[in-house]
């Protein structure tokens, strides 16, 4: 009988932070390199999953998010029994996400302390902040035999390109790559605290081109009315709504830069390689930054009195933490 791990990882519902879960299934394979993982995840993740070699197979998630459907998760949980999973890794905090785990019978349940689901998670790990600042390395962290670990490696996301589907958009977009192609992305589904000034990424997109660049901006239907302030002269495409998820991956992977917010799609921009620009207003890179390489990646973060303050809106009402970041400031830094 093989005694090769198969895991169960119940995922993270935001897309900033499945595309960090990939670091915990890469670093899995790197300690268990036969082991097999299968992420239960929301359906708008699975294209993304199934771009991370390390992952089997995505399972949609029976449940809708902020749903309990207690039933739904009892079922769930019945109907994977037979896959006779050896470790489960619950990476949401929350109670209800340690329920098909346990339903599914699951041998060795590893979680955080949270929300009393000690009969839920028999591997419970104690988060110490001060050690695992950074999300992601509090994902990884799950991964290892044990919480007392000192020092947690945490490998870099990489998301495969599809070069077939990247050709087909380039066509159907009526997209050209004769110049350096910089991607914006002006949305943040957290809330406008996070959103640096559309008519800021406006000028900077009229000084790219004139500079001679491309300027694709990236986004879903909620950020077309971005795109389209942006969008106001030729060489400027507002692709806003236009793309999925997974057609953004392929994308961004023609782009030379990308100046984003702090974001899901920041991190999807990261795991393809492309030099990130990111911009935090009320959040800080000290905990979720792009996870590339510091000669990669530039931060615009002033670390105001106020920040940062991790809310929707600004709760002085006047967003400086933003404002005071200057189209001068991210253009002198692409271009240099």
């Amino acid at each position: 009988m093989s005694n090769a791990r198969h895991y169960l990882v119940v995922g993270p519902s935001w897309v900033g932070d499945m595309v960090m879960a990939q670091s915990l299934f890469i670093s899995l394979k790197q300690q268990h390199p036969d082991c097999e993982i299968d992420v239960l995840a929301p359906a708008w993740s699975l294209p993304v999953l199934a771009r991370m070699p390390e992952v089997r197979g995505g399972i949609e998630d029976s449940t809708q998010h902020r749903e309990f459907g207690f039933g739904k998760r009892w079922r769930q949980g019945r109907a994977l029994r037979d896959k006779n999973y050896s470790h489960a890794i619950v990476l949401p905090r929350s109670w209800k996400s340690a329920l098909v785990p346990f339903f599914a019978n699951i041998p060795v349940r590893t979680g955080y302390k949270g929300e009393q689901r000690f009969a839920l998670i028999n591997d419970i790990r104690r988060l110490d902040k001060s050690l695992l600042r950074l999300t992601v390395q509090r994902y990884v962290a799950l991964g290892a035999v044990s919480s007392a670990t000192t020092k947690i490696d945490t490998p870099f996301p990489v998301l495969s390109v599809d070069t077939d589907n990247q050709a087909r958009l380039i066509s159907k977009l009526a997209l050209k790559t004769g110049r350096p192609v910089v991607c914006m992305m002006p949305g943040a589904e957290y809330g406008p605290a996070k959103q640096w000034p559309v008519e800021y990424y406006a000028e900077l997109a009229k000084r790219l081109v004139d500079s001679g660049r491309r300027v694709w901006v990236l986004g879903s239907k909620k950020d077309a009315v971005f795109g389209e302030v942006i969008a106001s002269r030729d060489g400027i495409h507002n692709l806003c709504g236009k793309t999925s998820l997974v057609d953004a991956i392929d994308l961004l992977a023609c782009a030379e830069q990308v100046v984003t917010n702090d974001s899901g799609l920041m991190h999807v921009a990261a795991a393809t390689g492309v030099r990130i620009n990111a911009i935090y207003g009320s959040s800080t890179p000290d905990y979720t930054p792009p996870l590339t390489q510091p000669a990669s990646k530039n931060i615009f973060y002033l670390g105001l009195d106020c920040s940062p303050c991790f809310k929707r809106t600004c709760p002085l009402g006047h967003t400086n933490c933003l404002k005071e970041i200057t189209v001068e400031t991210i253009y002198a830094d692409i271009i240099k």
